[in-house]
């Protein structure tokens, strides 16, 4: 199983200007901030809350484990 977050959003301006750029870099860590609390929010979770989420704590342990660099 896989936890994944999405971000959509319309680019505004020329692909290669510098407003595209750093709206680029600003969604990138948006992104790596929700996963980062997500990811915490998981160890704090009991195994009964786990299963409400249709999460084992081995999955759980899994996706905690990954690196922040590779998902």
């Amino acid at each position: 199983m896989a936890i994944d977050t999405m971000f959509t959003a319309a680019e505004s301006g020329r692909p290669g200007s510098l407003r595209a750029m750093l709206r680029r870099a600003w969604r990138a860590g948006r992104a790596w901030s929700v996963t980062r609390r997500t990811r915490h929010a998981l160890v704090e979770m009991t195994d009964e809350q786990l299963r409400d989420i249709g999460v084992s704590r081995a999955e759980a342990t899994r996706e905690i484990r990954k690196s922040i660099y590779w998902d």
